[in-house]
């Protein structure tokens, strides 16, 4: 009897026409990870999941009208910038509808319970783009869309999604800002792009103490994310108790990216997944739903995503870097921020669950 593979991987080769040469989001990002994948002989474990095209009304689950409009007609009329970090083709358009199909084709599965764990090898990434506004290289919010039809398919009551690219992702908080049924938590470098995810943004309305931001100094690495996981993510979901878990894993917080200054590395990753593999297990059956965002060191994002594979899947693969000691000084900030943090977000979202949830 063949055994069920649990693991998809959600991907498209239409992902790579989405390109500019020298912009730090081209395709290579995605060739480097399959490219490693196939040369480790991985894919094998994986069950490969081809997309397809969202629907419009899909896409206006979170966003306006007159922005697909807006962004349409832009791409038919040949314009090559967005904004001026956000480029387009005459690709664009409908490779982000695809990266669209692809985050709602992964949610489906697992919520189908067709798999276990879905990852999205798709692009342009999602979580910038706001309900009517693209930026910081995003067109469509492929998550927000996912978890947004996760809510209105499934009828899920409590969602975890997870972010832990090195940017906040403004995008997600802002399309669940007032929502009881999503806890949005960001670990994000601060100060960066997009300014979006001080400490004091905890969600408004029935959505006060749902939303929690961990800004974290420049060069933390793994030890203090471990510890943002321990003293805030893992008691925070045991108040939550989440039927699904969302993750934008972005690998710009890897030491060697390009655009970030934290200072992870493969091991950080490793226990990361570690964390969110071991609140699935506990809360929701293990279902994840996993969207690739930022990570712009090709070979460093690469073995980044082979190593959060492996760990949900078990695979026996070492690890091929030492842990980087983050100073005494990023430390004692970082301890700071966090524990503030904790005081913070747990009595409000557990005063939160008492009067919304368990009712």
């Amino acid at each position: 009897m063949v055994k069920k593979k649990v693991i998809g991987l959600i991907y498209h080769p239409d992902f790579l026409l989405h390109n500019q040469n020298y912009h730090p989001e081209k395709k290579e990002r995605l060739e480097a990870i399959i490219n490693l994948l196939h040369h480790e002989k991985l894919l094998t474990k994986l069950q490969l999941i081809t997309p397809k095209v969202a629907k419009v009304k899909e896409v206006r689950t979170i966003h306006t009208a007159n922005y697909i409009k807006s962004l349409r007609n832009m791409v038919k009329q040949g314009k090559a910038y967005l904004d001026a970090d956000t480029y387009l083709t005459p690709y664009s358009y409908q490779v982000a509808l695809l990266s669209v199909g692809g985050a709602i084709t992964a949610m489906r599965m697992v919520m189908k319970e067709t798999l276990k764990v879905a990852y999205v090898i798709n692009r342009p990434p999602g979580h910038h783009a706001s309900a009517n506004r693209g930026m910081g290289f995003c067109l469509f919010n492929n998550g927000a869309i996912a978890a947004k039809l996760a809510l209105t398919e499934f009828n899920i009551k409590r969602l975890l999604y997870i972010d832990w690219d090195v940017h906040h992702g403004n995008g997600i908080q802002q399309a669940f800002y007032h929502d009881p049924r999503v806890l949005y938590i960001s670990l994000h470098e601060n100060p960066a792009f997009p300014g979006t995810g001080a400490i004091e943004e905890t969600g408004a309305g029935l959505g006060k103490g749902y939303n929690i931001n961990i800004p974290l100094p420049p060069r933390c690495g793994d030890k203090e994310y471990q510890k943002a996981f321990t003293n805030i993510i893992m008691p925070a979901a045991d108040i939550y108790r989440p039927e699904l878990i969302m993750v934008s894993a972005g690998y710009d917080i890897y030491h060697q990216d390009p655009l970030g200054h934290m200072q992870v590395t493969y091991h950080g990753l490793a226990t990361m997944t570690s964390f969110v593999k071991k609140i699935a297990n506990q809360h929701c059956q293990g279902k994840i739903v996993l969207f690739l965002e930022g990570g712009y060191h090709l070979q460093g994002q690469a073995e980044a995503v082979t190593t959060t594979l492996s760990v949900l899947g078990n695979w026996r693969r070492p690890i091929k870097e030492e842990i980087i000691i983050s100073s005494s000084s990023i430390k004692s900030e970082a301890s700071q921020i966090i524990n503030r943090i904790r005081r913070q977000s747990l009595p409000l979202l557990l005063k939160a669950s008492d009067t919304i949830y368990r009712n």
